[in-house]
């Protein structure tokens, strides 16, 4: 296909690629990364503090770290998304790609600098969010990350299910396992680790809890009252753990538990956990069941007493088997891929509907 002009828009809050939590940052770095190596002129905006080939356009992510989730977020991402536009007033692309929220897919459409709006929707949807992607109609073309997040928007015209894709480059894998769990997440109630608490302790392992905990007042109170009173030898607390040690946590661990609490529409951790060779015992909230192989990278289940018995069922599940699974059904290439796919198809139909509205006949390429 035609090389592409894609602008990628990511949200302000964390670097690109994040030094430590940032999902959706780390998607749109590998994203660009990828579009880059299969020919298309890709503009990415994001934080300042990211890496080469990026516009940063927010201020150092440090600068507002106290925002996030709070009730300055909405201002500071019009002030960013205000930026961006700026920034592309006078160019024109294929495709204007929001992964930044409904600001800024809204933005995006009323911008007029592309022909396709394409929005990734990175949340779990409740009804103002559905209410405000119903309004939008088919001006924009939305993604869903999982089968899960789009059969709970079944009143939306999604158009595509593209899975995330995790960073493999920087992942380790350790054949040999140690005897502790793992849970790399958000600390909050949604994420459930004081689930994966009472779960190391029926089964008398180690749980390492590893993540920030999740900003304003109800992750502070989750921390201090579920958490923080269980710490000791056998449960330990890691804030925001990254890079090398990030990589040989996942990879030494007998297991990453997962006691999901709300319809996690994909699990980024947990994906990384199963790259890592590391099975995964999960909750089944969710796309959990989308994205276990039972038996091959993890078991699901629907209680604690249910991954009590997956657990011992572990020794069926061989390491090498789980990482290169993983990998492979969530590689960047296969997730550009993807994309390349939808926009292909997004750029073919409006050049159509452009030459037929001109009266023009679209030129057949030869075979």
């Amino acid at each position: 296909m035609r090389r592409l002009r894609v602008a990628l828009i990511a949200p302000p809050w964390y670097p690109l690629p994040p030094h430590g939590y940032g999902g959706t940052e780390l998607v749109v770095h590998l994203l660009g990364r990828e579009l880059r190596a299969l020919g298309h002129d890709v503009r990415i905006f994001g934080a300042e503090g990211s890496g080469p080939g990026v516009d940063q356009v927010a201020p150092a992510p440090a600068a507002w770290a106290g925002d996030l989730g709070g009730p300055n977020a909405r201002m500071r991402e019009a002030a960013y998304l205000r930026r961006v536009f700026k920034r592309i007033q006078s160019e024109h692309f294929d495709v204007i790609h929001d992964h930044s929220g409904p600001v800024g897919t809204l933005l995006a459409l009323e911008s007029h600098r592309s022909n396709v709006v394409v929005h990734t929707i990175h949340s779990a949807l409740e009804e103002p969010e559905l209410d405000f992607y119903r309004e939008l109609g088919e001006k924009v073309v939305l993604v869903a990350i999982s089968q899960a997040q789009a059969a709970a928007a079944s009143s939306l015209p999604i158009n595509a299910v593209i899975h995330n894709a995790v960073d493999v480059s920087a992942l380790d894998f350790r054949s040999r396992k140690e005897g502790y769990l793992v849970e790399l997440a958000r600390v909050c109630p949604a994420k459930g680790q004081h689930l994966a608490i009472a779960l190391a302790r029926r089964l008398n392992r180690k749980l390492i809890i590893a993540g920030k905990v999740e900003p304003g007042a109800e992750g502070q109170r989750y921390f201090e009252n579920y958490i923080e009173p269980q710490l000791g030898s056998q449960v330990e607390y890691w804030c925001n753990v990254a890079g090398r040690e990030k990589a040989e946590l996942l990879a030494r661990a007998a297991a990453g538990v997962f006691p999901l609490q709300w319809p996690e529409p994909f699990g980024l951790a947990l994906v990384e956990t199963m790259a890592s060779g590391t099975p995964v015992l999960a909750i089944g909230n969710g796309a959990a069941h989308e994205l276990v192989e039972p038996g091959v990278t993890g078991f699901v289940g629907k209680t604690i007493e249910d991954l009590v018995e997956d657990f011992q069922r572990l020794g069926e599940i061989d390491p090498v088997r789980c990482a290169s699974v993983a990998r492979r059904r969530f590689s960047p290439r296969r997730m550009a891929e993807g994309y390349v796919g939808a926009y292909g198809g997004i750029a073919a139909a409006d050049r159509v509907q452009a030459s037929h509205a001109s009266g023009q006949i679209p030129a057949v390429p030869a075979s």
